[in-house]
């Protein structure tokens, strides 16, 4: 039962997705205080070469090295986030053009880096697996799917709920959703927009840095060049298509995972179809999703903050 082509597809969706709950994550706080950043793809590079350096040289046993990596990912997509934000809040310049530049830096960086400092072909000292007891990870159906993850997985799941109850339920999370709608209302009622678009840009910079680990700690615990081979895009069409709600984005980036999986799951089980197509599948089904979520009823009762993309220029009282 738990070899069945279902089970293993559903597995694999949550594996392979888990790199685009982090990244979507980001991209939806980013946007919810009014910054559109095109950079994911960049900072999800910059978090998995330098997670993967620093899983290779952090001292001490495994889950203590690789707990290392993670907020190193951390830091150096908060670091590429933070030029983003220098970038786009302080001298606002076009979000569009910052966004595809990091990427392009970030990209030929990653590459530098990874030569640089020996990464390529190197085997991981240390990756995530799975660590739940056998009995939860073999159980019928649910074990695969549910038990049979690793802790990166895990921490995805009560990043959405945190998400959630933060911009539902708290005052801060509601003062950046209304920098996002309406900044000048926002600062009009004494509320710092600059300060809430660096931090929210920062933090969803991290998350990406975090997505780029998951592949270089967990996925394919190795660095090559492109590693992450086109997921921040994915990750910042899944925002739209979740209409930025942190629980759509779990649901949609399992959904994404899963035509990822697939491949490998068909291949496993003797279909030889070309790769190409394989490969192209989840870029196919970001197209379509775009389509169907881009109508004129979507737009208008589930759109993007008003303020998206949008500097703000503070009125001198």
């Amino acid at each position: 039962m738990n070899n069945s082509i279902i089970v293993v597809v559903l597995a694999s969706a949550v594996t392979y997705g888990t790199p685009l709950v982090f990244a979507s994550l980001g991209e939806l706080l980013t946007e919810r205080s009014g910054v559109l950043n095109l950079g994911v793809e960049g900072m999800m590079l910059g978090g998995a070469v330098m997670g993967f350096w620093a899983v290779q040289h952090a001292p001490g046993l495994g889950p203590l090295a690789l707990a290392l990596a993670v907020v190193v990912a951390a830091l150096a997509g908060g670091t590429l986030a933070l030029i983003h934000s220098f970038l786009v809040v302080t001298l606002r310049a076009n979000q569009i053009v910052s966004g595809l530049a990091l990427t392009i830096f970030a990209a030929g960086l990653s590459s530098y880096l990874g030569g640089q400092l020996n990464l390529a072909d190197v085997p991981a000292r240390h990756q995530f697996n799975s660590f739940l007891p056998g009995g939860l990870r073999h159980a019928s159906i649910v074990g695969p799917i549910l038990f049979d993850q690793t802790a990166l997985v895990y921490l995805s799941w009560v990043l959405v709920g945190v998400t959630m109850v933060y911009l539902s339920r708290t005052r801060f999370g509601l003062n950046v959703r209304a920098v996002g709608e309406s900044p000048a209302a926002a600062d009009a009622m004494g509320i710092n927009v600059a300060r809430y678009r660096y931090a929210h840009t920062i933090a969803g910079g991290a998350l990406a840095g975090i997505g780029g680990a998951t592949f270089s700690l967990a996925i394919t615990p190795q660095w090559v060049d492109g590693l992450t081979g086109g997921a921040g895009w994915i990750a910042i069409a899944l925002v739209i298509f979740a209409f930025w709600r942190p629980g759509l984005c779990l649901l949609g980036a399992y959904f994404f995972g899963a035509f990822s999986g697939l491949p490998f799951t068909l291949q496993s089980r003797g279909v030889t179809i070309a790769p190409e197509l394989f490969q192209a599948l989840p870029y196919l089904m970001t197209i379509l999703v775009l389509v169907l979520v881009s109508s004129a009823g979507a737009r208008r009762h589930l759109g993007a903050p008003s303020a998206l993309g949008t500097p703000h220029v503070r009125e001198e009282r």
